[in-house]
């Protein structure tokens, strides 16, 4: 009996001491426990699904684009070709070289005019996509009371490229203990939701306060 009891005993500290011992190894573990975080912002971006759709789109747009535009370059280099066959000072390389000239200046402007709206809808993108990030990652902090979130790089650096190793070096978070929020903020921005089903400000477009 004393033998059973003894072993029980010693069964039950020890299933204690595993217990006690067991901790979180999630990236954001030590959220709580310091009250401060870390988002690597770009990683967000390559894997918010809005953000790499919108993305592609205007990917599609700009190969649409360019190949409207290359019906114009093609009839440009006909007419070139064409203006090769006559002599330089007959009448009818004179008419073909003005109207390469006003062909030219068109389609310079139908490039610039394309690029500028391109341009501008690319920026759209990423400022839209900026704010949605900053609004999810202040609704995560109020709902767990961080005082604190940095952004930091979670990139390993490349030994063997000179560019990543001065980013690496310039770097403002050299280490973070399970502080990085990056995962849940992922989830959140993706599935427009949190595990309390409180929607955050990016995914119901209500403006947050500052």
């Amino acid at each position: 009996m004393r033998t059973l009891l003894l072993t029980a005993i010693v069964t039950g500290l020890f299933a204690t001491s595993i217990s006690a011992g067991a901790q979180d190894t999630s990236p954001s573990a030590n959220v709580s426990r310091f009250g401060i975080a870390v988002v690597d912002v770009s990683f967000l971006f390559k894997n918010y699904n809005r953000f790499t759709t919108s993305m592609e789109s205007l990917k599609q747009e700009m190969q649409a684009t360019d190949t409207q535009l290359k019906g114009d370059r093609d009839t440009i280099q006909a007419k070139e070709q064409e203006a090769r066959t006559y002599n330089p000072s007959a009448p009818e390389f004179k008419q073909l070289d003005e109207e390469l000239t006003r062909l030219k200046a068109e389609l310079q402007i139908k490039v610039n005019r394309a690029r500028k709206e391109i341009l501008e809808r690319e920026a759209k993108v990423y400022y839209q996509t900026y704010q949605e990030v900053t609004q999810a990652v202040q609704y995560y902090a109020q709902q767990r009371n961080l005082g604190l979130v940095l952004r930091f790089d979670g990139d390993p650096i490349d030994p063997n490229n000179p560019k990543a190793i001065l980013q690496g070096i310039n770097k403002s978070v050299v280490h973070q203990n399970g502080i990085d929020i990056t995962p849940e903020i992922r989830d959140l921005l993706n599935h427009g939701g949190s595990p309390n089903g409180l929607a955050p400000a990016a995914a119901n477009g209500q403006p947050t306060r500052r």
